[in-house]
């Protein structure tokens, strides 16, 4: 059999009722310590009251006077009565040392023998009882009356204990109105602050709260985008492990603000920002990242959600994708020039004019062969040597002319497997790009031109690679415009560009493949007036590092 539910579902009115019972026995505790510490002060005022008025009754000289007096209850009746109605006590008693009444609020009690103890006051003692009398159970004190050092009487004053109940009980009326209020006012705060937390728990309980922490940490660890957490102040509140490894950070992260986390300066402004950002590229050290923000909204802004993609792999395979579009096109246009160039031949053998096909024909195999004999004699590495071809046959359709540097000498087997054919190309061909842009739209006056530069009379981009004690040196340089002293430290950064927007990319990839494999990147003048770009990646191990310009 189920037993009945006791407390309520959600947590916030499990809350409500712990606290409302809480509250209810803080409450009569303090009620219950209320009426004690007042029934004792009461007894304890009553004592005092009986005590006074009993000491000023024995010291009084018209009670000594009214004692020696043939009837002392003539004199000393009515001025005890007096006495009493003044002080409000239940009864004031004198008497002769053995005890016989010669006062007490009921006349037909004089002439009668005191109910109570009086043996320590004819010893000279002034003492305090509970004892019950005629009037019942009464709080009193007896003090003796001294004539010349004798006692001649005795004086009892009390109040009966009934009264002091009746007094206490009349303050507890007022303590209970006071436990009243207090409990109303403690059940209304309750419910205000419970009525929030019911808001904010949506009415879940203890349970189902703790079932969906479980689930959302799980989530979180399964989760292979990157998820970061930022509360108002731009401090990390959550983060998980994916956005750890994208992002590099230590266990220490949470709770730092993210300006101090040394993020590059365009990441940091994205994650800093008030408004979304939708799938925006950045880069760190060794990764892109496509990052996606959303403000967390309500009322006021608390913080910002941030989704992190790693977009390493996808940025290199769509340049690979374009390398291989490249290809292709250059593929096409040679195929087109070698359909016109063999309707040129044999036009020609049509004319009857054989030498002069034959001279044609063999002078352009001997430029197409030349230029693949020197790279392929040059360059042992299988990719850097089909890429060079690619990019010459690239170059030569935009009219710019493609050369391998005399001293190039790359030996099959030179590059470690460390060194990934993927970071080559990414690396060597943006050089390549960057530079035929830049002779072709020099060629064609294109650019700005840098001041003292002088003009090149063919487009020309001059590769070196070689391996040079322990590393590997690739040097792109061109007969452009060249990189005005201002752009020099901002080239290598996402987005800079001098070609409109959409571009400035692959620079900063190429610095990134730089530092993945610890080499340096440096830029200077080509001896041309263009830029030139010098890569140098270690052969061996991993050197710190570097990007200077």
């Amino acid at each position: 059999m189920r037993l009945p539910r006791v407390l309520p579902r959600s947590l916030a009115g499990q809350l409500f009722v712990m606290q409302a019972l809480l509250v209810a026995a803080v409450v009569a505790g303090c009620a219950v310590f209320a009426y004690v510490s007042g029934r004792d002060q009461a007894e304890e005022t009553a004592k005092r009251q009986v005590r006074t008025a009993a000491l000023a009754m024995a010291e009084s000289p018209s009670v000594r006077e009214a004692i020696r007096a043939p009837d002392p209850s003539a004199a000393l009746q009515p001025y005890a009565e007096r006495v009493r109605a003044e002080t409000g006590i239940a009864f004031i008693t004198i008497m002769d040392p053995r005890g016989v009444r010669w006062t007490h609020p009921t006349p037909a009690e004089i002439g009668r023998p005191f109910i109570g103890h009086t043996d320590r006051a004819l010893l000279g003692e002034t003492f305090e009882e509970t004892y019950t009398g005629t009037l019942g159970p009464s709080i009193r004190v007896v003090t003796p009356v001294r004539d010349e050092g004798r006692v001649v009487g005795l004086v009892s004053a009390g109040i009966t204990v009934e009264r002091v109940s009746t007094q206490v009980r009349e303050q507890l009326g007022a303590l209970a109105l006071a436990a009243g209020a207090a409990l109303a006012l403690g059940a209304l705060g309750t419910y205000v602050i419970n009525a929030r937390l019911r808001r904010h728990t949506h009415g879940m309980n203890a349970r189902e709260l703790s079932r969906m922490h479980d689930y959302h940490a799980a989530t979180l660890h399964a989760v292979r985008e990157g998820l970061l957490m930022l509360d108002g102040r731009r401090r990390i509140a959550l983060v998980n492990d994916a956005a750890r490894e994208l992002l590099g950070l230590g266990p220490e992260a949470v709770g730092r603000r993210v300006d101090e986390l040394e993020l590059p300066v365009a990441l940091t402004g994205a994650l800093l920002a008030s408004g979304p950002r939708v799938d925006e590229v950045h880069l760190t050290a060794d990764r892109v990242i496509v990052v996606n923000t959303s403000p967390v909204v309500g009322g006021e802004q608390r913080g910002t959600v941030v989704t992190l993609r790693d977009h390493t792999e996808l940025q290199a395979l769509s340049g690979e994708l374009d390398s291989e579009r490249g290809f292709s096109q250059a593929l096409r246009s040679q195929a087109h020039e070698a359909a016109n160039r063999l309707h040129t031949v044999v036009s020609l053998i049509e004319l009857g004019r054989v030498e002069e096909a034959v001279e044609f024909a063999t002078a352009e195999l001997e430029l197409a062969q030349v230029l693949t004999d020197r790279v392929v004699g040059a360059v042992g590495e299988p990719v850097l040597a089909a890429l060079l071809l690619g990019k010459a046959a690239q170059a030569n359709e935009r009219g710019v002319e493609l050369v391998l540097a005399e001293d190039s000498l790359i030996d099959d087997g030179a590059l470690p497997e460390s060194l990934a054919a993927r970071d080559l190309v990414t690396v060597l061909g943006n050089l390549i790009d960057n530079a035929v842009d830049a002779a072709s739209e020099a060629m064609r006056g294109g650019g700005a031109a840098v001041p003292g530069q002088r003009t090149a009379a063919r487009a020309l981009v001059t590769v070196t690679a070689r391996t040079d004690g322990g590393e590997l040196l690739l040097r792109v340089a061109d007969t452009g415009a060249g990189i005005a002293p201002d752009d020099a430290d901002e080239v290598f950064r996402r987005g800079w560009t001098t070609r409109g927007s959409g571009r400035g990319l692959g620079l900063a990839l190429v610095r990134q493949a730089a530092y993945r494999n610890g080499g340096t990147v440096t830029l200077d003048r080509s001896e041309d007036g263009g830029a030139r770009f010098t890569v140098r990646l270690p052969l061996t191990g991993r050197a710190a590092p570097e990007v200077t310009a």
